[in-house]
């Protein structure tokens, strides 16, 4: 008898347990499958990144045929909700509603390697290794003892709860004082761009909230906006791509971007500095004392 037909010698669909553990099941199953088109001779390289393009449709009749549109929609929100999925449109024609996709594996290391995605790994690794018996009698021995500690326990309850309500009011602030902060670096760019960006629009927001999360200012991010406004501005590339269409959120946040900007005006900055020191003289500081100097000149000195 040969081999079943539902077994298929051709590459197919795996999934990497303690990624499913990490991530989710049907989240795993669609990066891993997306890492494989990543590396195939169907993706296409912009600005240095892989990208596949496709539609839900497409998703599912080529890759994913036991999950509704709708699951398959679901989970890659999901993804791109925890930025380890990239979305892009690189469409030439501006009807076309493909989505580009890449991956982001420097965030999804980070989603991995936090303590609660490792604590739950070992304890699926446990269980795996026979562990269910001895949790099954810890749960007994807690219970047989339930009865001697409840009234000692009230006290810690309260406390608990303070606790969490404390947490949870730190926790808003956070989340309103970095929502207030995101807002003011998408409204510095469209002043300074002139374009009609969404300011709630999560596409526009998340890559500025991850640089925030990392520890940059709201000061880091316009004066990267004001370095690539200064290179990019009525700009016309090689490519005949015009410069002002790569000023947005995506190219300018974008993880591998943001410090190679930072990096140009930190260079920059110290070039200036060199100059200065070398020639003895600063040519702007000296512009700024002449204009202030004709502003206070008074006609009435001239001998004429």
């Amino acid at each position: 008898m040969g081999e079943p037909s539902w077994l298929f010698a051709k590459h197919p669909i795996v999934v990497n347990p303690e990624l499913a553990t990490g991530i989710g099941l049907n989240e795993a199953i669609i990066v891993q499958q997306l890492n494989y088109w990543l590396n195939s001779k169907s993706a296409k390289t912009i600005d240095g990144k892989k990208w596949i393009y496709n539609t839900y449709e497409n998703w599912q009749k080529d890759n994913f045929p036991f999950w509704s549109i709708s699951t398959i929609r679901r989970t890659i929100g999901s993804l791109k909700k925890s930025e380890i999925i990239l979305t892009g449109n690189f469409n030439k024609k501006g009807f076309d509603n493909t989505h580009w996709y890449s991956l982001d594996e420097e965030n999804l290391n980070r989603v991995m390697s936090r303590p609660s995605v490792q604590n739950e790994q070992t304890m699926c690794s446990k269980r795996a290794d026979g562990s269910v018996q001895n949790e099954q009698t810890n749960t007994r021995d807690y219970t047989d003892n339930t009865t001697e500690t409840t009234n000692n326990n009230s006290t810690v309850v309260h406390k608990d709860d303070q606790q969490k309500k404390s947490s949870a009011k730190s926790s808003k602030k956070k989340v309103e004082n970095l929502t207030q902060k995101i807002d003011e670096v998408l409204n510095y760019l469209i002043a300074k761009t002139g374009k009609d960006f969404k300011v709630k629009a999560q596409s526009n927001r998340k890559f500025i909230s991850s640089r925030l999360k990392e520890g940059y200012t709201v000061d880091d991010c316009k004066k990267v906006i004001d370095k690539k406004y200064s290179d990019w501005h009525g700009v016309r590339f090689s490519t005949g791509t015009i410069g002002d269409n790569y000023l947005t959120p995506i190219t300018l946040f974008r993880p591998s971007n943001f410090s190679r900007y930072l990096t140009e005006i930190s260079n920059s900055d110290v070039n200036k500095k060199t100059n200065k020191e070398k020639d003895g003289f600063d040519l702007e500081e000296m512009a700024a004392e002449t204009a202030s100097q004709m502003a206070t000149f008074d006609d009435s000195d001239l001998p004429f």
